[in-house]
């Protein structure tokens, strides 16, 4: 049940009977739901992940747009249809399958922004008072600690941030630092453990931040956008205290972030160069830096987080990653560009519904299943919880692409794998 304590009524004020916060947002995705709305195309729907375990209709891309539709007339109001938002991994799946996404003939410049939209609903409801029990409560924690909460019985607090880069001898600040997400720092600490020992052997300089918050990204997509504004502000002082150019970032839940919602908060002075790990490592594989050659005997294949397929369209440098261990026999899926698989980790749905999370991860491991491998590999700390765990039903073991590849270069990792 949706915990609703609006502040105003949301027919207190403006015209057609809503409020002026409300107005604004009409105002803003109007447009864009009519546009979803009069073309009566639904191939959005077998692509989404929360549609194709339930098959409710009320939670399908088109209802998020024709809910608009339906409140610019007046007959809905946000706490109407908050609730039906919480049911959206944010993956992005739909915007690719859009009719007036595909009409446009790029797949990643031009599409429709249901991801957004999704975001700004959750905000709208947040501003009005109308909140999610699991949201609420988890970023109240997230503020408290500076970190998310992480699922689970794991202490988080500030002064274990670093905890993971124990014995690493890994200096502090610096023009290039590594970000490391909650759950990576936290919980999966094998992979940002991975990651460090890769750079360092790589001869790759880099440092940690000074005093490192989360990143702010998840309370922006549960809509408590003044918290995740608040976050972004705390980090990026800190980058520029330290002297910071570059930030590397392991976590794609961490690379959207900073790609799309800190350029959006600071505009032209956001002057931050961002780079993605797993494209780096890709590179130090072409230019020799890195060689494999520990075999790893394993039948695999790969799950795309959402993140970097889907809205970033990066899929090549994982896979030259896979092909240049020795060892491995690697079963590509048969959906490699736009619609891959969703795990069910993003957009906070473990957080408000862990049940529907495990019914899609469980549906990423049946597809995987079909493939006959013992293991899937990710690259994404948030998306590998949920999967381990129907793994596990299925003897498919899952692990992370940076823990692999380090140990193809005979590094031993150590710290948690989450298991």
């Amino acid at each position: 049940m949706t915990d609703t304590e609006p502040t105003t009524s949301a027919g207190a004020a403006g015209g057609n009977g809503h409020e002026p916060v409300t107005m604004e947002f009409l105002a803003d995705w109007r447009n864009a739901a009519y546009n979803c709305f009069s073309s009566g195309h639904k191939f959005c729907r077998e692509v989404c992940p929360v549609m194709q375990v339930t098959r409710n209709e009320s939670w399908t891309p088109t209802a998020f747009h024709a809910n608009v539709v339906a409140m610019e007339q007046g007959e809905l109001t946000v706490e109407d249809v908050a609730e039906d938002y919480v049911n959206c991994t944010q993956c992005g799946a739909c915007e690719l399958r859009c009719p007036n996404t595909l009409f446009t003939g790029d797949f990643y410049r031009f599409r429709t922004r249901t991801v957004d939209l999704v975001k700004q609903m959750r905000a709208l409801a947040v501003d009005n008072g109308v909140h999610q029990p699991g949201y609420r409560r988890w970023n109240e924690l997230t503020d408290e600690r500076t970190h998310e909460p992480v699922l689970g019985d794991v202490p988080v607090s500030q002064d274990r941030v670093r905890d993971w880069a124990e014995g690493l001898d890994i200096p502090i600040g610096g023009e290039t630092i590594l970000f490391v997400d909650c759950e990576a720092a936290f919980y999966r600490t094998s992979v940002p453990r991975a990651v460090a020992q890769l750079l360092q052997r790589a001869g790759y300089e880099f440092g940690l931040m000074r005093e490192q918050w989360c990143c702010g990204g998840p309370a922006a997509e549960m809509g408590y956008r003044d918290q995740s504004r608040r976050f972004a502000e705390h980090n990026l002082a800190d980058w520029r205290a330290s002297g910071v150019k570059r930030v590397l970032v392991l976590d794609p839940h961490d690379y959207i972030t900073f790609t799309e919602d800190y350029p959006a908060y600071f505009g032209d002075d956001y002057d931050i160069e961002i780079v993605l790990v797993v494209e780096l490592l890709a590179q130090f594989l072409a230019e020799g830096r890195l060689t494999p050659t520990v075999p790893i005997e394993r039948t695999i294949t790969y799950h795309d987080p959402c993140r970097l397929n889907k809205r970033k369209g990066i899929w090549q440098e994982p896979r030259q990653i896979l092909r240049a261990i020795p060892g491995l026999t690697f079963h590509d899926v048969d959906r490699v560009t736009q619609w891959s698989y969703c795990s069910g980790g993003g957009g906070g749905l473990p957080v408000e519904k862990p049940e529907l999370t495990a019914r899609i991860s469980a549906s990423r491991l049946d597809k995987a299943a079909e493939l006959d491998v013992d293991t899937l590999v990710s690259a994404c700390p948030w998306s590998e919880r949920p999967l381990s765990e129907a793994g596990e039903a299925r003897a498919i073991d899952v692990v992370d692409i940076h823990e692999l590849l380090a140990e193809s270069v005979g590094i031993e990792v150590g710290g948690s794998t989450g298991r």
